[in-house]
């Protein structure tokens, strides 16, 4: 590795040091559906957001939801003490597209028509609110 590259990634290791977050790949259903419940906790404090999805009826729900308390875990295991209620928050929680499985469904006259079976990425940043304070 160039000398550039170790320093330009040392430095962006530094940056995500004192960031808390969790990573979900490969889920095997729509982005657009996982969107629907990453929306509802967005910007949430952590344990109501926990409530929300405990008791939402979507199917993704029970996903983020477990993606959540990992994300809470690796908080406090970075700042070695336990998460109070109202001091986390859900910083950012992003939803991509994942890799596309490609099925053909039989059709009428010979014909075949293409099925798109979506998956996606969830990321999920949890910070505290006081820290949002002291940069203010």
């Amino acid at each position: 590795m160039g000398r550039r590259k170790k320093i330009a990634a040392e430095q962006r290791k530094e940056n995500r040091k004192d960031i808390s977050l969790a990573v979900l790949n490969n889920v095997p259903s729509s982005p657009r559906k996982m969107r629907l419940v990453a929306d509802m906790v967005r910007g949430m404090e952590v344990f109501r957001a926990l409530g929300v999805l405990k008791f939402s009826n979507k199917e993704a729900s029970s996903k983020v939801e477990k993606l959540l308390l990992s994300a809470i875990a690796n908080w406090e295991q970075k700042n070695e003490r336990k998460a109070e209620t109202g001091e986390l928050y859900i910083k950012t929680i992003a939803v991509d597209g994942g890799s596309m499985l490609k099925r053909l469904r039989p059709a009428p006259q010979g014909r075949g028509y293409r099925i798109r079976k979506r998956s996606n990425h969830v990321t999920i940043v949890v910070d505290t609110f006081k820290k949002e304070q002291e940069q203010n």
